[in-house]
């Protein structure tokens, strides 16, 4: 299950559950191993992520 996640400027405590969510879905039938790989792999650059929705909050 592939998609975009909607996460609010305010970074809410919803939007935890919504990330926790996801990953559980995401890896939920992984090995260990690749549990590891996944979660220590960057997908994203998070500080320009963070920026950007500044941005558009100002």
């Amino acid at each position: 299950m592939a998609y975009i996640l909607e996460i609010s400027p305010d970074f809410t405590v919803e939007d935890i559950h919504k990330i926790r969510e996801r990953n559980y879905e995401v890896t939920k039938h992984m090995t260990t191993e690749e549990k590891l790989l996944y979660y220590n792999t960057p997908r994203t650059n998070a500080e320009e992520q963070i920026e950007m929705l500044r941005a558009k909050r100002n």
